[in-house]
């Protein structure tokens, strides 16, 4: 294949529009439900991987950054916004100056944020069930019964 921008397009290679997803998450006693839209894993979630092994940004934050978007593909989110909050509008009313942030997102609405943004990107991919260990602590054997070593005696 000549890589061009036809033959990336047969070949599935662009994300395509956002995917929209209902998500639900608990804020106190109430149990929120929003409609979300997710982009799939693209060039956007490369450019966040890199900033975060370079140091620059937090890796959930960025990735949450990355994916959420509204509609149209725009970022509803920064990677600050997240980790930080948005600017506080009241704060602001009161000084235009203000830097002061609202606080991180909450850890609900992260996991389920998170969990949308899997489920859109695992669609139809199947993945194998994990290997059971056995970590030998369900044995009924006494330790003392235990097989011995096969490590060699020195004489």
């Amino acid at each position: 294949m000549k890589l061009n921008i036809d033959s990336l397009r047969q070949a599935g290679s662009f994300t395509g529009r956002p995917v929209e997803k209902e998500i639900s998450w608990r804020q106190g006693s109430n149990t929120i439900t929003a409609t979300v839209f997710v982009r799939p894993l693209g060039y956007q979630t490369a450019v966040s991987d890199v900033l975060a092994a370079g140091g620059k940004q937090d890796s959930i934050a960025g990735r949450i950054a990355a994916a959420i978007c509204d509609e149209e593909g725009n970022p509803v989110f920064t990677a600050l916004d997240i980790t930080h909050g948005p600017l506080d509008k009241d704060e602001q009313a009161k000084d235009p100056d203000s830097t002061k942030r609202m606080g991180a997102l909450d850890g609900n609405l992260t996991v389920a944020l998170l969990t949308a943004i899997h489920e859109v990107n695992n669609l139809g991919k199947t993945t194998s069930s994990p290997t059971s260990t056995n970590s030998g602590m369900s044995s009924s054997s006494p330790v003392s019964e235990a097989a011995p070593s096969r490590k060699r005696k020195k004489t």
